[in-house]
């Protein structure tokens, strides 16, 4: 079943709901409602044409829209010794959440395994793009979707995209990761040797978690793959 943003404002002001864009962007599998989960369906966009309204499907199989995060070995967790600054808890946002992995060169550790090296940084941006792609046996075909990017870090024809959130999230929406590595994979195409992985940052209080991800199947957004995951305790010096 396929819909648009304009049947479903439509039901949120029948039924009262307040903000019709949070009934499709569903960023974890838990906030799916009941019905959903039990018959093991969830929503992807379809984007838009022209003027025409944003529209969704229902397809099946959460496991191919949610991925969960992955326990983090003992061997992974480490004290960070670091230097506090006047900005790094200023606001909970994700920007802020990213520039304090930056900053104090976690990241840098996480990725390349050096604190001193210089990646190419560039900020958050949104753009759209046409896609397709399959859910099981079943080809979705994608007009223009709005792709979000938090993060991207370049080092020695490697690309990182990120995604970043603050809490305990138990799993998230895998597109999130999916549609950039998908827009720099084509954005790309024509550059040799250039490899695109994907990163989410969790952080909760002075705890960070970073997950590094693959994807086997550029065509399968339950192709994901860990690479590796570590956590960082922040300890002020």
């Amino acid at each position: 079943m396929t819909f648009d943003n304009n049947e479903v404002r439509a039901i949120c002001e029948e039924v009262g709901f307040g903000n019709h864009f949070d009934v499709t962007k569903i960023d974890r599998s838990a906030a799916l409602p009941e019905i959903l989960q039990r018959d093991d369906v969830f929503v992807v966009h379809l984007g838009r044409e022209g003027n025409q309204p944003t529209r969704h499907q229902f397809v099946s199989g959460i496991a191919n829209g949610y991925h969960a995060f992955e326990p983090i070995p003992e061997d992974c967790r480490r004290q960070w010794s670091y230097q506090p600054s006047i900005l790094n808890n200023i606001n909970t946002s994700e920007s802020n959440t990213l520039s304090m992995g930056y900053n104090q060169r976690i990241i840098h550790a996480f990725l390349y395994g050096d604190t001193e090296v210089a990646p190419k940084v560039y900020g958050s941006n949104r753009t759209k793009i046409p896609l397709d792609y399959r859910i099981g046996n079943e080809r979705i075909d994608v007009s223009q979707v709005q792709v979000e990017i938090d993060l991207t870090m370049e080092y020695e024809g490697e690309v990182t995209v990120f995604e970043a959130k603050n809490g305990t999230p138990s799993d998230f929406n895998i597109f999130q990761l999916f549609n950039p590595f998908r827009y720099y994979r084509r954005a790309t195409q024509e550059i040799e040797e250039v490899s695109i992985q994907c990163c989410y940052l969790v952080r909760r209080r002075n705890r960070l978690r970073l997950y590094l991800y693959a994807f086997d199947d550029p065509q399968s957004p339950g192709s994901i793959r860990l690479l590796r995951n570590a956590e960082y305790n922040l300890v002020p010096r």
